[in-house]
């Protein structure tokens, strides 16, 4: 199949298909004779797998250790719970920076009165000045 129709099989965008080739989570597809990418279930299959993973939110370093323990069917799959547990770890730390940062957007939003003008605007003020609590760090990976 043509890069067109796995893309569209997929989900997949072209431009990241191609990506992924360049980084190595896709293997290299063959060539036809005139030079357009040859795709096989193989491909496809790789590609369902690598985007269950970017659902989840793993990145790619993580996939790629997953996939190379895919690849490699007689290890023990120690390695595949070691990963998701260090995964289900940063997932936890992001839902607490985000409960923190809802907490600041609630007490901020608190402070407004309808009957305001934005020259007297209470969340305006806080923001130019005020705001000394520090922006939770939201696990960006």
């Amino acid at each position: 199949m043509k890069i067109g129709e796995l893309a569209e099989r997929s989900g997949c965008l072209v431009e990241t298909i191609r990506y992924y080739e360049r980084i190595g989570l896709l293997m290299p597809p063959e060539r036809s004779t005139n030079n357009y990418r040859t795709y096989n279930n193989r491909h496809a299959d790789r590609l369902s797998f690598i985007r269950h993973c970017r659902a989840l939110d793993m990145t790619l370093d993580e996939i790629r250790v997953l996939l190379d323990l895919r690849d490699h069917p007689q290890q023990e799959c120690a390695g595949v719970n070691d990963l998701l547990d260090k995964h289900i770890g940063h997932v936890v730390e992001r839902i607490r920076a985000l409960s923190a940062l809802e907490a600041q957007l609630r007490d901020l939003r608190g402070r407004c009165v309808v009957t305001d003008t934005t020259s007297t605007c209470a969340i305006l003020h806080a923001l130019g000045t005020e705001m000394s609590c520090e922006a939770p760090n939201l696990g960006a990976r």
